[in-house]
């Protein structure tokens, strides 16, 4: 059985274009799952004699420039589109609603291995390294072109993650922020026992504004005293069976089952790395499918230890 015996930090990956729209209803920093693919692609691509398994990723952002533009502080925001090519009859082509990011950002990927004398020696360490950078650099991460990665290094799992944690400052840690949302829904329902966590996802996004004396206002948040928290998606949920390979129809591929589902929200939070000091192993981001099922109840969601 595999276990956990190194940490792989790709150190400020600078991604250009990455996809900034993470769900139906929420922009910004891309989807975890673009982060979670990316390395799951990764892993299917390294070349080893005994088996290496890239697992959990904590990601941490040093920078996010979402391409948003808006005339005048009262106008809002809209990405920033591209003119794309006249077709072949010379007609101007439609644009795209699609919005990028330009990201700088780190992660550190779980290294779990079976054979313990893998990655022992420091040459195989070396060439690991080295051929990990390589193929990070021919894909794409959330959409995005990787265009430089400052370093790419190896920490020992059983030693202390002080070293890796000071290796990610300066950036933000997004971990689950979901007793921030039980917390949240408990107080709505407070006034409305009908409250439920999509109130407090809506709540969390509110400004209020309140009258004083004398012309003075009061600004309150739900937010207020928490930290820095957001919106995310943290998965699907099947609204359909699973169909067989070939019986949807217009599927993207037809050599795999298909389902039709839909968007799960939570709710997370960027901190600074020191906070993780006393939990860093519960700052990365893992798979979590449930069963198939036939019943159409089956949920796809990624979320923290």
């Amino acid at each position: 059985m595999a276990s956990l015996r190194y940490y792989l930090l790709f150190d400020h990956v600078i991604i250009h274009n990455a996809n900034t729209i993470s769900s139906p209803l929420t922009y910004g920093f891309p989807a975890i799952s673009g982060f979670l693919g990316a390395i799951h692609a990764l892993n299917l691509k390294i070349e080893s004699e005994t088996p290496i398994y890239l697992d959990g990723v904590l990601i941490a952002c040093h920078e996010c420039d979402p391409q948003i533009y808006r005339p005048n502080a009262f106008t809002d925001y809209t990405f920033r589109l591209t003119r794309n090519p006249l077709g072949k009859n010379g007609d101007t082509r439609s644009i795209i609603e699609e919005g990028r990011v330009h990201l700088d950002v780190s992660l550190v990927v779980e290294i779990k291995i079976e054979d313990r004398e893998t990655l022992d020696d420091a040459d195989d360490k070396k060439r690991f390294i080295e051929q990990i950078t390589k193929k990070l650099y021919q894909q794409r991460i959330a959409g995005g072109q990787v265009i430089d990665i400052e370093s790419v290094g190896l920490f020992s799992a059983s030693e202390s993650q002080d070293d890796l944690i000071k290796a990610l400052l300066p950036a933000f840690v997004l971990i689950e922020a979901q007793q921030d949302l039980h917390e949240i829904t408990a107080e709505l329902q407070q006034q409305d026992p009908d409250a439920t966590g999509l109130d407090a996802l809506v709540e969390m996004a509110m400004l209020h504004h309140l009258p004083q004396e004398k012309e003075h206002w009061q600004t309150t948040s739900v937010k207020h005293g928490r930290g820095w928290l957001v919106p995310i998606p943290l998965g699907y949920q099947a609204i359909s069976p699973l169909f067989e390979p070939g019986k949807v129809e217009h599927a993207r591929n037809n050599e795999h089952p298909a389902q039709f589902v839909e968007c799960i929200y939570g709710l997370g939070k960027w901190v600074f790395p020191l906070k993780l000091q006393d939990n860093f192993s519960h700052a990365f981001w893992h798979y979590n499918c449930s069963e198939l099922q036939s019943n159409g109840a089956d949920i796809y969601i990624i979320n923290q230890d």
